[in-house]
């Protein structure tokens, strides 16, 4: 089956990326590992990544003088959801977003047209 996410891949990857990070730095106890699942249903793409840890995750805004903490703050902006289901043994934080239905549809971090970026590195007047 084709998922046809082109327009979301890149944020897809991103948030793979900054879940299993915190995961394995965060979550996982030593010896344990941690699970990754991308589903699609009903047009809906939903990133699961779950761990067996205790630490409990938090979204920090971001700070100019930190060189880190602003993961979770990133994915939650990407994603049309975020959230975290605790487990009696760990947890799953998962984030989604509707697959667009259009090249130029809106969602996980959809794309803009060429002329968006150029409106966004115009000089305010």
């Amino acid at each position: 089956m084709e998922w046809q996410l082109s327009a979301l891949i890149e944020d897809i990857r991103f948030c793979v990326s900054e879940l299993a990070a915190n995961a394995r730095l965060h979550g996982v106890p030593p010896g344990r590992e941690f699970a990754v699942r991308l589903d699609l249903a009903d047009n809906l793409v939903q990133l699961e990544v779950q761990d067996s840890g205790g630490g409990l995750p938090v979204i920090q805004g971001p700070d100019e003088e930190g060189c880190s903490g602003r993961g979770l703050f990133l994915v939650s902006e990407l994603a049309s959801d975020f959230g975290i289901d605790h487990h009696a043994v760990g947890k799953t934080v998962w984030a989604g977003s509707k697959r667009p239905a259009a090249p130029l549809g809106r969602g996980f971090g959809s794309p803009r047209r060429s002329d968006e970026y150029d409106r966004d590195l115009e000089p305010a007047r």
